[in-house]
Parts: structure tokens; sequence; C-alpha cells
């Protein structure tokens, strides 16, 4: 992202969501992106996804720049490059999970690499649930099919928004350590937006957004250090 500026027009109010972004997120790397409700961290993981227009500014996603594209190639970079984990499963409840999982492919016109299905599966630890509908899974297993779902078409990028806000501690654990597997293992890249130091600290980097701007970053950190860091943030937030 390079000097990356979203403003959006609410009334005859116009709310500055990313105020001239430059950072480089790290091929396989994990970073989390962290700040006060209204910061622009959902913005800055949309911007960056390609989900949504930067109003100024240039975004790249591997080699290709976002930013000069239409919505249909957006939608196709999107499938190609870049995968998806949203707190919400967002899982089709009549489908298998082996058929939510291959689900971006088939939209796409394209089959699964059965081995790289099976290995995916594997890895995410549902080798005997690919029969089971949605309902017939717990809360971490249904995140686990959408991470799943997100790796089986090898992007480049999985973006995560909130992915352990609707599980338990103990769960949202499992999903976190899941993720952190998966740049470990395989050497993917995952962008993720939390609110919860815990989840940051399984990152190699923390971003600090306040007012669309990156304030600070951390690297290595302990959950209580990010803790601190997002106390000290809030306050000199409320202060101005």
């Amino acid at each position: 992202m390079n000097a990356v500026t979203k403003t959006y027009t609410r009334g005859a109010h116009e709310v500055h969501a990313l105020r001239g972004v430059t950072v480089g997120l790290p091929r396989g790397g994990f970073t989390a992106v962290m700040g006060p409700s209204g910061s622009g961290k959902s913005t800055f993981l949309h911007c960056a996804a390609g989900l949504d227009t930067p109003t100024s500014g240039t975004v790249h996603l591997g080699e290709a720049e976002l930013s000069r594209m239409d919505e249909t190639r957006l939608t196709e970079l999107r499938r190609e490059k870049a995968g998806f984990v949203f707190q919400a499963f967002n899982l089709i409840p009549s489908l298998s999970v082996a058929d939510n999982i291959t689900l971006p492919l088939r939209l796409a016109g394209g089959r699964a690499d059965r081995a790289w299905l099976e290995e995916v599966v594997r890895r995410v630890g549902l080798d005997d649930r690919v029969a089971h509908r949605p309902s017939q899974l717990s809360g971490g297993q249904q995140q686990r099919v959408a991470i799943a779902r997100a790796l089986v078409t090898r992007p480049e990028v999985v973006f995560a928004d909130e992915p352990t806000g609707a599980l338990d501690t103990t769960t949202a654990g499992e999903v976190l350590a899941l993720l952190r597997q998966v740049v470990d293992a395989t050497g993917q890249t995952v962008v993720m937006v939390t609110h919860d130091p815990v989840a940051a600290a399984y990152a190699d980097e923390v971003l600090f957004l306040a007012g669309g701007v990156i304030v600070d970053t951390v690297r290595s950190a302990t959950a209580d250090t990010i803790a601190r860091r997002m106390s000290a943030l809030g306050r000199s937030t409320a202060a101005v």
C-alpha cells in the first residue's frame, strides 16, 4: 500500500477512514492489524484485499496493482490470489464440508486438485468430517472449514477479519494456532484484523491504526506488551 487514502461521504460530512497509509506486508509473514473502534482497521483490510477501492494511492497484491482494475478484473484477481476468513463462517448449510471448501473453485469454473484438497483437509484437522454438514460441526470446526476454503485456491494472501470473534477462548486458540501453522509450514501470508491482544500475539508483526494512520508497530510481541500499547493508544486517542 502506498499513500492510500479512503474517504466516505455520509450526508453532509466526509469520513477519512485512511489517511495516506504506506506499508508493505511481508510475503510469508503473519501481520495483525489493531486499533480502537473507528480507527480504519476494516477499511485497511478491505483496501489491501481489493474489496474496496482507495480514494487515492496505490495497492499491490503481489505484482498486480489493484487500484487501476475494474470490478470484473478485481473479482477474478481475488479468486486467484486472495483467501478470506471472516468472523461469520459464511458456510452453505446444505453443502458438505468438502463442497463448502471447494466452492470458490467451482464458482470460478475450476476443479479441486484432489491431492491438495486432501492436504488442506488434513492440515485443518477435518479428515473425518468431510461428509458432514455445517450444522453437525462445532464453531471451531466451522471456522476450520472456512480456513480450508480460503487455502484451497492456493492464494498469495489470506485475509482474516476478526476470525476468532465468535469463538470461545479455547477454540479461538486452536484456530489461531492453525493460522500460525499455515504461515510456518507453507510460507503462506496472513493478514488479520483483530481487537484481541492474545490473538495478535500469534503474529510476527502488529500494526496499530488510529485515525486512519499507522501510529505504531511491534514485532514478536507478547499479549501483555500488545495490550499495553493498545491501552496507551486508547488514552492518547481519547485525549485528542
